[in-house]
């Protein structure tokens, strides 16, 4: 109870920390003598004093002492041992929480020869036997022993040195050699005792073949019986050793030979085969007898009753030459631990068996061999289930991952590229629950809101939507800090998208869509055609392109580049303008709009009172492979002023490009055709005929004197006028300066490129003309200082550069060019003395 507890397993005693108390601790572990010292135990330490840490899966800390190990206290077959624990929750260990537990075990009746074969040193303890004679002798004269061999200690029983027996040489070591050697040495008034670390430098790997083990039993219990058996090596770690003593003036010697299995274990048919032999030569040497007294085996160094093995289909085989344990791999006894391979995510069986064979032979009589053997099988890949559903009604994303394992734990998220830590993950909308099974096992749930950046909404077809969580998920294991990562794309189809709508109209020179908005097309891009719609594109056309969110909303022009012309007659044209939304990814087309409106024939004309025709000719659906650029009139030398992909503007005079004229009494009509030839051909396969007609005043004669002509007057009238100032980017006037771009940046001398409209009325008979016109170091018109740019028109004589004015001619954005004017400035900046009133 409390944070530890104890157990006393025949000659090893274990001392349980509780898991739940020092979880989440730092720890350092002692081991405590008679005289109250502590002594920390770390790897090397334990190893030669006898003692097992181990880590179990479930963070809990266990460890094992032997009954003879360092620091503890053997009395009347009863030995202690004194642990100290101290608990941090600090690497540095501040603050540290002290605990203590002391622990007693029985043990006895105590084997002529004991060896124990732990996870992390080998130990065999003999019985110090004194001849009888030489207890019986009587010591005549009392002899120092410091002065003869000052190495011997003065201790009236005491381990004088040991002697390594390998094949190449014998070396001999003392006491405090083999100490620092890593050799673990103790006596007892009855026993000597060795300790060995598998890594210790006189330690040898010997292969021990199963066909001699056969033939060396077969004569030692006189078996007459026809033997036929492979010769399947298993690796032995192997001390010989000889260990010398003294009693008073004796020097004595025992055979502290130690060996252990290394291996022996098979996996196969999701079965662990743990072989064991019986006769190994470094134990067996000089024996002429043997015979098997007792074979017991289990688990966590509890033996198991044969009904109790069969219960968990152990197996157990007692053969002549070796003894045979079968576990099934996920038997109870053993546990599954999360192993980690490449990054890759598995699992490994582990469990913890326990053999002890006790024999007796001619040579030590009885002796007792235990074997505790930690057995892992291989790596094994496990795949992580990850299943997701939407809760609508509550705008979230459940995602269970897993199960898992419990000695594996979320520590971190990786959202959008940047790492959260669990307990930050909430901060991010996330979150996360642990949900323990009955079983073991364990998984972790997400919910994430449906409107968080990492869960991507994507229109899959008709009425459904896909959501797509994509995140990466970082689990450590416990005890190895071994650590993976779980990409999670949770994907949950749902019928709930709302495709975008449109409806279309026009008005006398345009046609516009009004598309409405749903909730997949937020990303899907504008194209007409192939041509990607952008507000950038839409200006260069003249185009009107708002989106305010939820409506998007396109103008163009009647004679554009981007509207199809499906139908032509003296009385309408049909026009149509296609517009298609397509996927920002993939471009795949999703939905696709149009309209289509019918406009009058006298769109395309214009009859100025001055004798100036203008008219655009334009290709039907049909004729895409005319070049609009040949497009002619009668007389093939007048070519179009303006030419666009779909059309073809021709400006001329009526008395000119071999136009005819049909006078009657009251109009006079002039008539012309836009024609287009193939090459080589004289027959037009397009042929637009148009006419002008314009009133004949009635003649008379009159008479009539001179006069001087009365000065011009002009009579004053109210009305609304509509302007526009604009500052352009280029000469050519094509593309001005949106609201969002200013203020504009300008070096000194740098030209400025000015326009001035009339918006309203368009009345082909009202010309604009510019006064005055000036510029101000601020916002307000009326302040000082002001610079004048024109002067009654005229540009300013005082200007060190002046004002330039440029032409405006007809196009298809310009209808009336008399309704606009057009003059540059060079960049300039107002100052006063020497020094600038504003950059």
């Amino acid at each position: 109870t409390g944070p530890m507890s104890s157990e006393c397993l025949g000659s090893l005693l274990r001392i349980t920390l509780s898991a739940e108390y020092f979880e989440d601790k730092y720890l350092s572990l002692f081991v405590v003598d008679q005289s109250g010292t502590a002594w920390e135990l770390d790897e090397a330490m334990a190893a030669q004093c006898g003692y097992t840490v181990t880590y179990t899966t479930w963070r809990g800390i266990q460890l094992c002492a032997s009954a003879l190990s360092c620091h503890s206290h053997l009395e009347k077959d009863v030995f202690t041992v004194t642990i100290q624990i101290k608990a941090s929750h600090t690497p540095d260990m501040s603050n540290a929480a002290t605990h203590l537990k002391s622990a007693s075990c029985h043990y006895g009746p105590w084997s002529p020869r004991e060896i124990i074969c732990e996870n992390n040193y080998m130990e065999v303890s003999v019985r110090r036997e004194v001849p009888q004679t030489i207890k019986d002798f009587v010591q005549d004269e009392p002899e120092d022993w410091t002065l003869e061999f000052p190495e011997a200690k003065a201790e009236e029983a005491s381990i004088w040195q040991i002697v390594f027996h390998q094949p190449e040489e014998k070396r001999a070591l003392l006491v405090s050699n083999a100490w620092s050697a890593g050799y673990g040495l103790n006596t007892t008034d009855s026993r000597v005792l060795l300790r060995v670390p598998y890594t210790a430098a006189q330690v040898q790997l010997v292969e021990v073949g199963v066909l001699l083990l056969a033939q060396q039993a077969a004569r030692l219990c006189s078996s007459n019986q026809m033997l036929s058996l492979q010769d399947e090596g298993i690796t032995f770690s192997v001390l010989r050793s000889s260990t010398f003593y003294k009693y008073q003036w004796v020097i004595l010697m025992v055979d502290t030979a130690v060996a252990c299995p290394v291996d022996g274990v098979d996996y196969m048919n999701k079965t662990i085969t743990w072989t064991v032999p019986k006769y190994v030569p470094p134990l067996s040497a000089g024996m002429t007898s043997f015979k098997d007294v007792l074979v017991e085996a289990g688990v966590d160094l509890h033996k198991l009753s044969a009904k109790e093995m069969a219960s968990r289909k152990y197996v157990l085989l007692n053969e002549l030459t070796a003894i045979t344990m079968k576990i099934p791999i996920g038997a109870e006894g053993g546990y599954y631990k999360t192993s980690v391979s490449n990054g890759q995510l598995g699992v490994k069986y582990t469990i913890n068996l326990f053999l002890e064979h006790q024999w007796e032979d001619n040579k030590w009589g009885l002796t007792k061999h235990i074997i505790v053997k930690e057995i892992e099988t291989p790596f094994e890949q496990v795949e992580v289930a990850i299943t997701s559903n939407l809760n609508l009604s509550a705008g979230l994303m459940n995602v269970t991952v897993g199960t898992f394992l419990l000695d594996a734990e979320l520590v971190n998220l990786t959202i959008e590229g940047i790492v959260v830590a669990v307990p930050e993950a909430v901060q991010h909308g996330y979150l996360i629950h642990r949900t323990r099974y009955a079983n073991g096992s364990q998984a972790y749930v997400l919910q994430v809101p449906l409107d968080a950046p990492s869960v991507k909404k994507e229109y899959m077809r008709e009425d459904m939507r896909a959501y797509t969580l994509n995140v990466t998920l970082t689990f450590i294991t416990y005890p190895s800090s071994e650590t993976f990562v779980v990409p999670v794309i949770a994907l949950s189809a749902v019928k709930d998208a709302v495709l975008p709508s449109a409806t279309g109209f026009c008005d006398e020179r345009n046609l516009h869509l009004l598309i409405t908005r749903g909730n997949v097309d937020q990303n899907w891009l504008l194209f007409i055609s192939d041509w990607h719609l952008t507000q950038e594109a839409a200006q260069k056309y003249n185009y009107i392109l708002r989106d305010n969110g939820t409506h998007l909303a396109i103008s163009v022009p009647f004679l554009s580049p981007h509207v199809s012309y499906e139908d032509f007659n003296t009385s309408a044209i049909k026009a149509s303008f296609y517009l298609t939304l397509k996927d920002d990814i993939t471009l795949a087309s999703r939905r696709d709009f149009s309209v289509s409106c019918i406009f009058s024939p006298s769109e395309l004309i214009q009859c100025l009172p001055n004798g100036t025709v203008i008219i655009t000719a334009i290709k039907l659906i049909g004729g895409e492979d005319l070049d609009t650029a040949l497009f002619v009139l009668r007389d093939r030398q007048c070519k179009p002023s303006l030419v666009t992909k779909k059309t073809a503007t021709f400006k001329f005079n009526v008395n000119t490009c071999g136009t005819s004229r049909k006078f009657n009494s009251t109009t006079v009509t002039y008539e012309n055709e836009v024609l287009y030839f193939r090459p080589g051909s004289d027959i037009p396969i397009y042929q637009l005929k148009f006419l002008c007609l314009y009133a004949v005043k009635q003649a008379a004669d009159v008479q009539y004197e001179s006069k001087k002509n009365p000065p011009p007057s002009i009579k004053p009238g109210s009305g609304c006028l509509a302007l526009s100032l604009k500052l352009f980017k280029e000469e050519s006037y094509s593309e001005p300066y949106q609201e969002s771009e200013y203020p504009v940046v300008k070096y000194l001398r740098e030209a400025l490129y000015f326009e001035v409209e009339l918006l309203q009325p368009k009345d082909a008979r009202l010309d604009l003309n510019l006064d005055d016109c000036w510029a101000t170091n601020s916002e307000s018109q009326d302040s000082l200082p002001q610079w004048h740019i024109l002067i009654h028109g005229c540009e300013n004589n005082k200007d060190s550069y002046r004002t330039v004015f440029h032409e405006v001619s007809y196009s298809l954005r310009v209808k009336f060019p008399q309704h606009l004017k057009r003059f540059e400035v060079r960049m300039f900046t107002f100052v006063q003395d020497t020094s600038l009133l504003q950059e």
